[in-house]
């Protein structure tokens, strides 16, 4: 058991050596970066959309999704969420 242990804190240090962070940083930023390309998706822009493409996006996502068109709360929520993921990305990378 202690030998597993020891493997398990050597390979957690090494991956620290050789990319730079830990483990469980890097599945967190892998997730972060997955969750931006299906927002990317979901409202139909690329990876260098600009703040207007991404709010002109939204508005054409919202004619089909809104409760008054036929459309969802649901739908309406993830169209927000992801608009507001991809304004927060552009914003970051502005700073």
């Amino acid at each position: 058991m202690m030998k597993v242990v020891i493997l398990v804190l050597v390979a957690g240090i090494a991956f620290r050596m050789l990319f730079g962070s830990w483990p469980w940083q890097a599945w967190a930023q892998s997730e972060k970066l997955q969750k931006q390309a299906q927002a990317r998706a979901l409202l139909g822009v690329s990876r260098s959309a600009t703040q207007d493409e991404i709010v002109a996006a939204h508005r054409r996502a919202m004619l089909d999704a809104h409760p008054d068109k036929g459309g969802t709360p649901d739908a309406v929520h993830e169209i927000d969420t992801a608009r507001d993921l991809l304004l927060e990305q552009t914003r970051s990378k502005n700073d």
